[in-house]
């Protein structure tokens, strides 16, 4: 536990959790305010904490179940002290406000999203976000930070809509290729062996009862004796049919034992063109694919593991997903990213993300690129080397946020603009926010010192 003292006319803070995201909040806070910072108290110590004074509690952790036991702890020892707490699933999160109505849940993830779909959709937005059945977007002029409405260009939407159409049928692993090529083939055959007889006089519903006897392997109907031609056309169309048959029935196979994440027809179809790859569908990846879909823009994810909770969600939602890692070469060009509008790297690991940017840069250089940062001090570092993209910080914006409504201000939203942080405010206005590192976090750096000293024994057993 981490305590600064308070002096009169300070307030008085508790700050829960051994994130990123509560050491930046924790140092923060601590420039001006009492702070009491714990990483996993139990009832004694979070009594203590939270006994008279208490000017606001912070929640913030990654496990929405310990995140539900603290903040009912926190109600339960102090009923009237006001709470932020994080929380990713929606409905827990619901019930949670409803049950303690001095509570305010959010999610990193629900925060963060508006600041990716922006770049996203369109170079020149900063945010944007759906409300109804109107588009907010965030705006630069002049200097000057301002809410407006926002349509997409006709050129783009009608780019969607004929990629969106061109993407039925599109094989995108070895499997549906060769379903695809069964398929196709058997139907090449069966509309020439009708289309033969249709030409020699025969009625077009009796060509199609003796083609389809054709592709089916049991013979024409009537093959005769003078009519050379047909029986030759026959004997080949039912030979090929017994290998077109056997690739149709094993793509058939491999899809019905696979996960089934990307459809052959439908919404689930890989897009063809003005798409946005999303790597990575985790919590933020998943909400930033259903806010681009709000917009009209075509998203397909990519996910290392097939099985995955999320990946099971987007299948339900009806966003493809593609099983693979994100900087693979192969991964990106059957994604067709030389035609996608964007792609965004938004993995939990920032590591995985500036490899992700730059094997994107590699394959197509002009595509743009947002990135997801926030928990690892590399992607700073990295950024000064090479033009990654464009790079949200995702603890900056949610410990703004955060910070925000620990000190009672009434804000809607949190964007980023070059290297700065700004707060939305109920009345449409900006405000810049200075963030300290979370090294001014005396836990933080007891964190960071484990980290540093588990990597340093990994090296060595490596």
């Amino acid at each position: 536990m981490t305590t600064a003292s308070a002096s009169p006319g300070t307030r008085m803070f508790v700050v829960i959790g051994e994130t990123h995201l509560a050491g930046r909040v924790c140092a923060s806070l601590r420039g001006g305010h009492a702070v009491h910072h714990l990483s996993r108290p139990g009832d004694r110590e979070l009594r203590s904490a939270v006994g008279q004074g208490t000017d606001g509690v912070a929640v913030l952790l990654h496990d929405d179940v310990a995140a539900l036991r603290y903040a009912l702890a926190v109600a339960h020892f102090s009923p009237t002290v006001p709470m932020v707490v994080t929380i990713f699933d929606r409905t827990v999160a619901d019930e949670l406000t409803r049950l303690l109505p001095q509570c305010e849940v959010t999610s990193p993830a629900d925060l963060v999203v508006p600041a990716l779909a922006g770049p996203c959709a369109d170079p020149s937005l900063l945010a944007v976000r759906r409300i109804g059945r109107r588009v907010r977007a965030v705006r630069e002029r002049q200097g000057v930070l301002h809410v407006e409405d926002w349509n997409p260009q006709r050129q783009l939407r009608w780019r969607a809509r004929l990629g969106r159409a061109a993407s039925q049928l599109r094989p995108h692993d070895v499997g549906t290729r060769l379903l695809v090529l069964g398929m196709l083939a058997m139907l090449a055959m069966l509309l020439g062996d009708w289309g033969w007889l249709v030409v020699h006089d025969h009625h077009p519903a009796e060509a199609l009862f003796d083609a389809a006897r054709v592709v089916a392997g049991v013979g024409p109907a009537i093959a005769p004796a003078g009519a050379h031609g047909y029986q030759l056309l026959a004997a080949v169309a039912m030979l090929c049919t017994v290998a077109f048959s056997a690739l149709f029935t094993a793509g058939m196979v491999e899809r019905m034992l696979g996960p089934k994440l990307i459809g052959l027809i439908g919404p689930r179809t890989l897009p063809h063109s003005g798409h946005v790859i999303v790597v990575g569908m985790g919590q933020v990846g998943m909400r930033l694919c259903v806010e681009l879909r709000s917009l009209g823009i075509p998203v397909v994810g990519v996910e290392r593991d097939p099985h995955a909770a999320t990946a099971g969600l987007a299948r339900s939602l009806g966003i493809p997903v593609m099983s693979g890692h994100g900087s693979e070469r192969r991964v990106l060009e059957r994604l067709r990213l030389r035609h996608a509008r964007a792609l965004a790297a938004v993995g939990s690991d920032d590591l995985d993300n500036i490899a992700v940017a730059i094997a994107a840069h590699g394959v197509a250089p002009d595509t743009r690129v947002v990135i997801r940062a926030g928990e690892h001090e590399a992607i700073a570092e990295t950024r000064s080397l090479l033009p990654m993209g464009t790079v949200r910080d995702v603890t900056s914006l949610a410990a703004a946020y955060v910070l925000a409504r620990l000190l009672r201000e009434r804000v809607v939203g949190v964007i980023a603009h070059q290297d700065d942080v700004y707060v939305q405010a109920a009345g449409g206005t900006f405000e810049r926010r200075v963030l300290s590192g979370r090294e001014g976090c005396q836990h933080s750096l007891r964190l960071v010192s484990s980290d540093m000293t588990g990597l340093h024994r990994e090296a060595a057993q490596d």
